[in-house]
């Protein structure tokens, strides 16, 4: 076989069986070797009768647990014939996804609906742990045509939807408007990396912040937001299932990180939260989730401005990682029940609802015809994160199929950044390891 497969066409092959932990986009619980059942027809739910009772399993994303009980009790009133228990499962993705694999084990206390990340979803889905959602969408008419096309988008595989969105987001440019008008720069986020490598060293030197720009904490984030800059020079972590993340535009691109750094001393590294960072006014830009965008409004001393991600010398625009949640419908749930769970599926992604629970977390409306004119008119920082969108781009599949990549990235990506490493030569490690998890945990389970 190939090594070159496109992403779409790997996903064909992971229905036709390719195990879950091969799939594995950072650590977490083992989700065993069972093979994908994406191959299924759709369920049948004629003369099903809904459950009284589901459970829903959230993380909460972006603070949100205020907004999701207002919700489910406008969902109560509507459908009192369902009760809606809403069930914290843990502080993150991570969290949720092991208390799932505990019920997947013990068969039972499962879940009628639960948020699922974009890096977990679709190991629930090669282990046959959650259902097409076609069937449901149809006899419900869930208006699948209304939602955001890049964001539905990410979950149908295999030409089956098994997810629709969430709490989605994508990284955003914040600065300090007070910071760029002191230092005499436009009110705008900067067009290219090139562009901010002119601005920076004004901003440090009228302002008295401790950075011109700070990155974000590299656990867990290095993986996601380097891909704008690697993207930006022409580079990537890799192209399919080519890892280039030591080819001479990739390094390009961290050497030029790693110089900010170190020898134009200009720019730093969070230690925990960048945006928090930010906020608190050490640095005067920084790369962070849309999710962080009403916190750090709040939290903030100073006028807040937002924009795209920068590009760079090879591309401008289309740099921008998708990112967040969506929701799902555990398979060994009964048909009653997740005939329950997607009566709610749909109630919670109503426009209304959608607009609702972006105003209250600042993740993206996940609806076209969301009406967001009293959101956008209170935080019209939201609209640029919207209007994003258009120029967002699938991850790389290093990122998101080897297991505990995200973690070696990490760990180049500190030995760059923090210990002024080699750029050249920590990026031939990092592809010499991406490919032996390739080689050992992935190649194995595609099938020719």
């Amino acid at each position: 076989m190939a090594l070159n497969l496109d992403r779409r066409h790997f996903l064909g092959l992971a229905g036709a069986g390719a195990g879950a932990a091969a799939l594995a986009a950072c650590g977490g619980p083992s989700t065993g070797a069972a093979t994908a059942t994406s191959g299924a027809a759709d369920i049948d739910f004629s003369g099903v009768k809904a459950a009284a009772s589901i459970d829903f399993w959230t993380n909460h994303p972006g603070k949100s647990q205020d907004v999701e009980k207002a919700i489910i009790g406008k969902f109560q009133a509507k459908f009192p014939e369902i009760q809606v228990n809403l069930v914290t499962a843990g502080a993150n993705y991570e969290e949720i996804a092991q208390k799932f694999q505990t019920s997947q084990a013990a068969k039972s206390d499962l879940p009628g609906l639960l948020v699922l990340s974009d890096v977990w979803w679709f190991r629930y889905y090669t282990n046959g742990n959650i259902i097409p959602l076609d069937g449901l969408i149809k006899q419900l008419d869930i208006k699948v045509d209304d939602f955001q096309k890049s964001l539905v988008a990410d979950y149908r595989y295999a030409d089956k939807q098994w997810a629709l969105p969430y709490g989605r987001s994508t990284p955003l440019f914040y600065y300090n408007k007070d910071h760029f008008k002191a230092a005499g720069l436009p009110d705008r986020a900067p067009k290219t990396w090139q562009e901010f490598g002119e601005w920076a060293p004004k901003l440090k030197a009228s302002s008295d912040a401790q950075y011109a720009y700070i990155y974000p904490a590299l656990a867990g984030y290095a993986g996601w937001t380097l891909q704008n800059n690697l993207w930006a020079w022409g580079g990537s972590w890799s192209n399919g299932w080519d890892f280039n993340c030591d080819s001479t535009e990739s390094v390009a691109a961290l050497q030029w990180a790693q110089d900010s750094i170190f020898k134009d001393k200009w720019a730093g590294v969070s230690s925990k939260e960048a945006a928090d960072d930010f906020a608190a006014g050490i640095t005067s830009t920084t790369i962070s989730s849309t999710g962080s965008l009403l916190g750090v409004l709040k939290s903030a001393k100073f006028n807040v401005g937002v924009g795209f991600l920068p590009g760079g010398p090879k591309n401008e625009s289309g740099v921008c990682p998708t990112g967040g949640a969506g929701l799902g419908i555990p398979s060994g749930a009964s048909k009653e029940v997740q005939l329950a769970a997607a009566t709610f599926l749909k109630f919670m992604t109503e426009p209304e609802n959608t607009a609702a629970f972006s105003a209250a977390t600042g993740y993206m409306p996940t609806r076209v015809s969301a009406d967001m004119g009293s959101v956008l008119a209170k935080t019209p920082q939201i609209k640029t994160a919207m209007d994003q969108l258009a120029e967002t781009r699938v991850q790389d599949n290093a990122r998101v199929f080897l297991p505990g990549a995200d973690q070696e990235m990490a760990k180049s990506a500190a030995k760059i950044l923090t210990q002024q490493g080699d750029v050249k030569a920590t990026m031939s490690e990092l592809r010499a390891t991406l490919e032996g998890i390739y080689t050992k945990d992935v190649k194995p389970k595609l099938r020719s």
